[in-house]
């Protein structure tokens, strides 16, 4: 039997689908993350955005272009807010985010002729971490989750309802999970709903599991951070690190004090910018990246002006950018009237502009990197700088795997044309 897990939205879901697919492997299944043919579907789902659920609902029909006879087992996000959307459309098992890995129990039983259609198994959402989803790491990125949940409760997000509290995972089992990655894995992202949340024994603990994996001599990045986490104590001590990369991600969302006030954000714009000039005290070549919401309910022209000079003091190395997605649920659908579709993607495309322009000139004010080269894309070998420019650079020879220094020379696509100026050991 052959099984096709697809997964979309974060690293997280990413993490616990290739968990899934390590699960299936060795019962014994033939198993693959790629769109393809196969006689059974796995898809975990999104619900960050109303675009990535109406996608996680599209995806079946995507999948019954190669087997109309296909088995269907949903799990994830979109799942856990309306399993209903799924029942309707043919289904054996609809799971949410919590007990994922049950779901190859369901397929076990189909596969001996026992399962049912239709089935659904929403589980209450646990207190303590779930450490029983343990991915195989066969990418040169390793993405290590070491949290679920979230305690924020930003007024427009949805996902503290789908995955609970914050919950940290023992720090033991991570680092068990790192000492067992193999040599061809050089670099580790730490990974979570909110990493910063991350404790050890009730306490905040992030910055000791970072100097434990630390000592295996990997790359080490974090996958984003909130502001509140960053003070000049965490700083300094990334800065002692010998393998950490200098690539910040710290959400944003908006440069307006009114606007992060409505959306329960835990800072002001001033605040946030200390965080940023504090980082590049330590790191002055830092990448910083952030995520910005446009539209959001009430946003005013000023407060939007606001934000497009924020971002531009900030002087980012690349924004993210969305624009406000109303999810049922959350305290903003109730409390505000959503903007125009025009006014968001009109202000989406402005902050869209500024956007290439902090790219291009970060990029050129950075003019040597090492790349850990990841994969080869048309001609071109692609990886990532330390502070995170997608590099791309030609060569005779395979480099794929390898950690090359090299001359950033132009900005190119999503990135960087750079030059090979030496291999490294």
């Amino acid at each position: 039997m052959k099984i096709c897990v697809m997964t979309l939205g974060c690293k997280v879901n990413k993490y616990e689908s290739d968990a899934l697919i390590e699960r299936l492997n060795l019962s014994g299944y033939q198993t693959t993350d790629k769109l393809e043919p196969a006689d059974v579907y796995v898809i975990n789902t999104c619900a960050v955005t109303s675009e990535a659920e109406k996608k996680s609902r599209q995806m079946i029909a995507r999948c019954k272009k190669f087997n109309k006879s296909a088995k269907f087992f949903i799990c994830g996000c979109a799942s856990q807010k309306n399993a209903e959307q799924f029942l309707d459309k043919d289904v054996e098992v609809v799971c949410g985010t919590a007990g994922k890995i049950k779901i190859c129990d369901f397929i076990d039983k189909i596969a001996a002729g026992k399962g049912k259609k239709n089935v659904k198994k929403i589980e209450k959402l646990p207190l303590e971490y779930e450490d029983d989803m343990l991915a195989k790491q066969s990418r040169i990125r390793a993405y290590i989750k070491i949290q679920d949940g979230c305690n924020n409760f930003c007024t427009y997000c949805i996902i503290p309802y789908l995955r609970g509290r914050s919950r940290s995972r023992g720090i033991i089992s991570i680092l068990n999970e790192v000492g067992n990655l193999g040599d061809d894995v050089k670099e580790i992202v730490l990974t979570g709903i909110d990493v910063s949340d991350y404790k050890i024994d009730g306490e905040k603990g992030l910055l000791t599991l970072m100097e434990e994996v630390d000592k295996f001599g990997k790359r080490l990045r974090l996958s984003s951070m909130e502001d509140t986490l960053v003070d000049e104590s965490f700083v300094e001590g990334l800065s002692d690190l010998e393998y950490f990369m200098p690539h910040f991600h710290l959400s944003l969302q908006s440069g307006s004090d009114g606007v992060l006030k409505r959306m329960n954000r835990h800072y002001t714009a001033s605040q946030f910018l200390d965080s940023v000039k504090l980082i590049r005290k330590y790191f002055p070549f830092a990448g910083i990246t952030t995520d910005v919401i446009v539209g959001f309910p009430g946003e005013s022209e000023e407060e939007f002006e606001q934000t497009v000079e924020f971002v531009k003091q900030a002087k980012f190395s690349q924004l993210h950018i969305f624009q406000y997605s109303q999810r049922e649920g959350t305290v903003a659908s109730k409390l505000y009237k959503d903007l125009p579709p025009q006014i968001k993607q009109e202000r989406y495309e402005r902050l869209e502009k500024i956007n290439e322009k902090l790219k291009e000139a970060f990029i050129k004010k950075n003019k040597w990197g090492i790349v850990l080269v990841e994969e080869k894309v048309g001609d071109y070998y692609v990886g990532y700088t330390e502070n995170y420019i997608r590099c791309y650079i030609k060569s005779k020879n395979d480099i794929t795997n390898e950690l090359v220094f090299v001359k950033i020379c132009k900005p190119y696509q999503d990135g960087a044309k750079a030059k090979i100026k030496e291999i490294m050991k």
